[in-house]
């Protein structure tokens, strides 16, 4: 085994979970809350909490960590009630801060509403400011607040208006999971861009961004929650309500490439054959003469076993992946926060020794990790190094709830393909097309492919650091 060095992150980094259960007959939701969080822990690592409605009374509980450090059997015993809602967080927008934990627990003249949020804003600051204006005191940093005093403002005693007149004055991706003392009420945006789906386990009725927090809790998925409709749920069951607001279905497209868990299912798409499909596509846009094919666990490993297959060139495990599992995210200091994490990574070098290697990574965002495996596989003796990637170059910047580098960051909005692969040191470099990924993840759908295309689904800022490109 080749010796391992720590690599810096180098992938657009995860949004944020949401989870919720409208209990019925069952018990322990709180515990059911809390595997459904761990389910969706590749979502967001920085922080985690969970709320509970009992009564009409709501308590809540959130600390920074991962969910099995934030939570024991004790905290867990203390949050029990019909209803419970629970977010893992990775801060795209506020500090990372306990403060700007979530749910948020918001207590205004019509009771006790908690908020769990993924997603991203952007007119947050335009709607923040005119509310400061009106008197409003924040508490926190994140556009979420900004939602939660929207909903308690305009609720005038039916709180699926106040959902509905908040859904058209906010701008941006989100899907939201919001409980009141008697309801969980599920909502997205009206282009989707952000998932949630609805799922049932015996009585009750659950709402989660990935339906593998189904399969965790034992419950079954129904559907995804159709953009812009509002899903309430309580003793009657599930309800649905539209805004009425202009839209389509534009779902984060990176979600098949790298967010998504290999087993959940978005858009009525299976996560793993949608990446599986792009390794096919891909070997068929930029086939390679290899002798093996290797991934960059994990991400990777799906569409090399589809190039693989595609190819005839056999698959092997030939990068070994450290499966520590420890606080990967959270760090002492912004500085270290913004290096992200340390992957450590080691090449097996019996199996890449004179061997020419197709390598397939799911995405090149900054390309210091790229040029670092490169190096690594070569120096444990490789003849040839071949980087294939399953998504084509990113480009510009996400403003809907992924944290994305600006575009002087960004390696595919600043060099050509055959510039890349010379900095990378690759002996050849292939991108699959956008029209190849839209293929692999199903051509039936519409997507947010902003990242690569800079086709935006609505009207974002255009000045500021995310669109400056290298001097």
């Amino acid at each position: 085994m080749y010796n391992g060095i720590v690599l810096p992150e180098d992938k657009l980094r995860e949004e944020c979970g949401i989870f919720g259960i409208y209990g019925g007959e069952n018990q322990g939701l709180s515990r059911i809350t809390y595997y459904g969080l761990y389910a969706l822990q590749h979502r967001g690592q920085e922080s985690a909490g969970i709320a509970v409605s009992s009564g009409g009374r709501i308590r809540h509980y959130k600390q920074m960590g991962l969910v099995s450090e934030v939570f024991d059997d004790e905290i867990l015993e203390d949050l029990e009630g019909g209803i419970a809602c629970g977010h893992v967080r990775y801060s795209t927008t506020g500090d990372s801060h306990i403060i700007n934990a979530q749910p948020l627990v918001v207590r205004y003249r019509n009771g006790n509403i908690a908020l769990a949020h993924n997603g991203n804003l952007v007119n947050a600051g335009v709607l923040r400011k005119q509310l400061e204006n009106e008197g409003v005191i924040f508490q926190t940093t994140i556009d979420s607040e900004v939602i939660a005093n929207l909903i308690a403002r305009l609720d005038k005693g039916d709180i699926v208006d106040a959902v509905r007149e908040t859904m058209k004055m906010i701008e941006g991706a989100y899907a939201i999971v919001i409980m009141t003392g008697d309801k969980l009420i599920g909502a997205r945006d009206p282009y989707g861009i952000r998932p949630l789906s609805l799922g049932k386990k015996d009585g009750s009725y659950l709402l989660s961004s990935e339906s593998c927090a189904f399969d965790t809790v034992g419950a079954r998925l129904i559907r995804d929650v159709e953009p812009g409709e509002i899903m309430v749920i309580d003793g009657a069951g599930p309800r649905s309500y539209h805004a009425d607001i202009p839209g389509s279905d534009r779902l984060c497209i990176f979600e098949f490439i790298y967010f998504g868990r290999p087993d959940s299912i978005m858009g009525g798409k299976n996560i793993y054959m949608a990446r599986k499909r792009s390794g096919t596509v891909l070997f068929r846009e930029h086939p390679a003469r290899a002798d093996i094919v290797i991934s960059v666990p994990d991400s990777g490993t799906a569409a090399a076993i589809g190039y693989s297959e595609a190819s005839g060139i056999p698959f092997v495990e030939g990068l070994v992946k450290n499966r520590y599992v420890g606080r990967t995210f959270i760090q002492p200091k912004q500085r270290l926060r913004e290096i992200g994490v340390a992957l450590k990574l080691n090449v097996l070098e019996d199996i890449v020794r004179g061997k020419k290697v197709v390598m397939v990574d799911d995405s090149i965002v900054r390309g210091t990790t790229s040029r670092k495996l490169v190096q690594m596989i070569k120096n444990a003796g490789a003849i040839e190094v071949h980087l294939r990637v399953s998504s084509p170059p990113v480009q510009y910047p996400c403003y809907f709830g992924i944290d994305t580098p600006s575009r002087r960051e960004l390696v595919g909005a600043n060099y050509s393909v055959e510039d890349i692969r010379r900095m990378i040191g690759a002996d050849s470099l292939g991108y699959l097309s956008l029209q190849g990924l839209k293929e692999a993840v199903g051509g039936d759908l519409a997507y947010c492919d902003a990242c690569f295309s800079g086709n935006y689904p609505m009207a974002v800022p255009e000045e500021g650091d995310k669109y400056i490109l290298q001097k």
